[in-house]
Formats: C-alpha cells, structure tokens, sequence
C-alpha cells in the first residue's frame, strides 16, 4: 500500500509549499519559522474570515500579529517573512491543493467532560476544507492536541470522504502535537524536541522531513500516530498532577499554620543521583487550553481504544480526573480565603467591591483561555458582590475570551474596592505600593488575596490591609495593623 504513497511523494519532491490550519498561539508561530526555511517557497495561513476572527487575516499580512502577549521575536519575524513575499495569510481553501504539506492547529475543547465527549466541531470543519482540495502525496498533519485513535480513525476518514484518496496510499497522514508554552512559542518550536507519528512508516518519514527544517537543538522523535498522541495527552496530564500535588500540600500547609513556599524549597532541595522530586508553583488555578482538558482526551482514549482490556479498581475514579477535580478547586479556594479576609475587616462578600487583578491565565500575556479568574467572578458575583476586572494584556476590543466590562485602568478599579484579588502574576501587579493601593481603596482594612505569591505579605499587612494567600499560612491568621 505504502510503495504508491512513496513514488508519490518521490514525484512531489522536497516540501516547498505548506498551508498552516489555525492562526491562533501555534499556528502563527509555526507558519512564520516554517516561512524562514531556507527552502521553503510559500506559507498559508489559512484563517476563516469570520465576524470575531477575520480581523487576523489583515493583521497578518501587514507583518503584525494578533497575539498582543510577550512574545520575543514573533513580530520580527512576521514582518520578515511577510516583507520577502513567503508568507500570507487566507481565507481562500482552494489554495489547499499547491501546498506539498498541510498542518492543523485547532481548538479541541470538551462539550461535557463527565460523559468525556470533545467538541471537533472546529476541528472537523478544518479536516473537510482541507479533504475538499487535496491533491495526491500531499501529507496532512494533525497537530492539535485530540483524543488518541483520533488521526486513524476520525481524521482519516473524514479526509478520505472529502477527497476521495485513501490515507497511506494517496496521502500521508501524521500526528505532530505541538508543544509550546505561550511567552515562547518561537523558542519552543525551535528547541523542543517533535514527537511525529504517522499512520505507516512513508507518512512519518514525510512529516519528520517537515518539521526536521524548524529545529536547531530539538530531535525530532518518530513513533506511531496513536503513540504521538498518547503522549501528548500524557504530558499535559502529568504537569496537571503534578500541579494539582503542590495545590494539595498549599492547602495542606495553609491548616498547619505554615508557609508552603518554605517546604516547597525544603523538598526541591534533595538531589542526588537517581533522586527526582520535581515540585512546581501552587496557585489559584489552572488555565490555558491545553492542561485544562487533556485529561479527558487521554481518559476518552483508554475508553475508546482499551476498555476491555483496562484493569483498574472499579468505581475508582482515576488519580489523573481526580488531579482535576483539585485543580479545578482552586478559584473556589481563593473565593473562601476572600470572604475570610473580607469577614475579618467586618465585611460579606454581599455588597463589597472586588477588584479582580488578572484575566489572563499566565503571567504577562493576553491569553484567557479558560482562565480559572472566570469561575471566581461568577461565583462571587452570585454571592452579591461586585466585580470589576483589571488586566493590561487582555485587549477588550479583540480577545473573544475578554468578560464583559473588563478595563485596562488600574486605578478606577482598585478605587473603592474593599478586597484586592490577584488572579495573575503580571509584572504590572508585582510593583504596586501597598499604601497606594490602600488610598486608592478607602476603607481602614482592606483586603489583598495573593493568588500567585507577587505581594510581600508583610509589607501589605503593615499597611494596614488583610492578608490572605495560597499556601501562606504563616501569615494568613494575622493580628490587624493600623
């Protein structure tokens, strides 16, 4: 079957034309470096010019990216490979059928995770326009984070049905998931290493000639499709327990009456040959795209793939879900530590202003993708409060993921407030004055809930405020201070 594949591919000759599914954190960045290889001719970036994303289009085809957040290098090289005439932005699918090599980097959330059911709407739609213009020994690679068994089952079948090709015979197909961390995506793409899987041996020999081309210490790590797959998910999962674990000993050390980030230090402190114990941040939750459900497609992908054959205890709900479970807990967590706060200046939640610092999931960037700061609001809004949200990356005016009445003056929204909750560590946060803030305020004892550990508690304890952080609970049963 594959020998067709190949001869194919032999005729197509080196990778010259690619289309990039996805203008979003990984697509962007992934056209512009392939756009910069040497002997590469011309990149698609292929973006729906849709009502709420159709701005991109022009955006990117003046050299300027969409991605407001601190991202070193990406707008220089934008405008470099857009000045040199290799790289253009699309609404226009046709242009599928010049490209040697076609990626997709879309969205795949989860409609309902209890019942583990993902929302490939998006995704599927990118398969069909895709699958409507693809030409033979063209290779198609999936590099959104998706539900393994996804690429030879879902995927194929929707590219064969739309085009009339079969997968290992006509095309390649492989899984390529991406890796990246926004604030470095050029810096990830180039130095992580690529795991690729294709669906037989010819399909990842093309897609390890792609991306082979972007990396300069990375290696490219050939395996199956469903391998790449599983791997993907499984690294998202690990990092989400492993922060769920710090959030747990927080929590654990908050009761006690200690300071976490000692501990945590304490334990990062044991080295030696064969000792690992790799402890990350607590805080008030856990955002993004990526960790917030890919639990679920690696549990969707052992009910699909291994039911029958999964020995687990039954009616045990899984160490990964319940990770989960903790992580999700977290701005919950930070609503409790604000109503305390709030009670020992004698106040309720009911008729106090809080000024929420931070939409954005990560520190000094624009991306509010499933920012755990939303379930806060939401439930302190139902407990009568009222919210007025402050973040100076998150742009209103463009971010689909922007609430309604954020704002980028700082000053209107600490004005007033009667608690400050500080739901991202942005470096505008980390400089405030705490008697400043508290004039800004104007009670005798408001209230600072450090979500992210950037105020000095005692500094603002001095100030006269009621401390309250994650972890901190050597300075969360404070003595008030005039």
């Amino acid at each position: 079957m594959t020998e067709n594949l190949a001869t194919l591919i032999k005729k197509r000759g080196p990778i010259r034309t690619i289309g990039v599914f996805g203008m979003g954190y990984v697509g962007i960045p992934a056209a512009a470096l392939f756009a910069d290889v040497a002997g590469i001719e011309h990149v698609y970036g292929f973006q729906r010019n849709s009502p709420s994303s159709g701005y991109k289009i022009t955006m990117l085809n003046r050299g300027e990216s969409p991605l407001k957040g601190e991202e070193p290098g990406l707008e220089e090289l934008l405008g470099k490979v857009v000045g040199a005439g290799k790289f253009s932005c699309t609404s226009d699918f046709a242009k599928v059928a010049e490209c040697d090599a076609v990626t997709l980097a879309i969205q795949t959330p989860f409609l309902d995770k209890k019942d583990l059911l993902p929302d490939f709407t998006p995704l599927i739609e990118g398969l069909r326009n895709v699958g409507r213009h693809l030409a033979p020994g063209t290779l198609v690679v999936l590099e959104s984070t998706i539900t393994p068994g996804t690429t030879a089952g879902m995927a194929r079948e929707i590219l064969e049905g739309e085009s009339g090709l079969v997968a290992g015979k006509d095309f390649a197909l492989a899984h390529a998931p991406e890796r990246v961390m926004v604030g470095r995506l050029l810096k990830n793409i180039r130095e992580h290493d690529r795991i690729v899987g294709g669906i037989d041996e010819v399909s990842t020999r093309r897609a390890v000639e792609l991306y082979k081309q972007v990396l300069t210490t990375g290696e490219v790590i050939p395996m199956t499709a469903t391998a790449a797959e599983v791997t993907k998910t499984a690294e998202n999962t690990f990092r989400d327990l492993q922060i769920a674990a710090v959030n747990q000993l927080a929590l654990y050390c908050e009761a006690m009456g200690i300071n976490v980030y000692d501990v945590r230090a304490g334990v990062a402190s044991l080295k030696g040959e064969g000792i690992t114990r790799a402890i990350l941040w607590p805080g008030a939750g856990v955002g993004g795209h990526c960790l917030t459900k890919d639990t679920y497609h690696l549990e969707r992908g052992v009910q699909v793939l291994g039911r029958e054959e999964l020995d687990f205890p039954a009616g045990r709900e899984s160490l990964y879900t319940l990770a989960r479970g903790i992580n999700d807990f977290m701005p919950d967590h930070m609503l409790r530590l604000t109503e305390s706060a709030l009670g020992e200046a004698g106040k309720t939640l009911a008729g106090s202003k809080i000024a929420l610092l931070g939409w954005a999931f990560i520190n000094d960037s624009d991306d509010a993708r499933n920012t755990p700061a939303e379930p806060f609001r939401d439930a302190a809004l139902a407990a009568g409060a009222e919210v007025a949200v402050h973040d100076p990356w998150v742009d209103p005016a463009t971010s689909p993921d922007a609430p309604p009445g954020l704002s980028r003056d700082l000053e209107g929204v600490l004005s007033g407030a009667d608690a400050v909750v500080v739901f991202a560590g942005h470096k505008e946060y980390r400089g405030l004055v705490p008697a400043e803030v508290r004039r800004l305020c104007g009670c005798a004892h408001p209230a600072v809930v450090d979500g992210r550990n950037v105020v000095d508690p005692d500094a603002w304890i001095g100030a006269g405020f009621v401390y309250r952080g994650i972890g901190r609970g050597d300075k969360n049963r404070h003595a008030l201070r005039e």
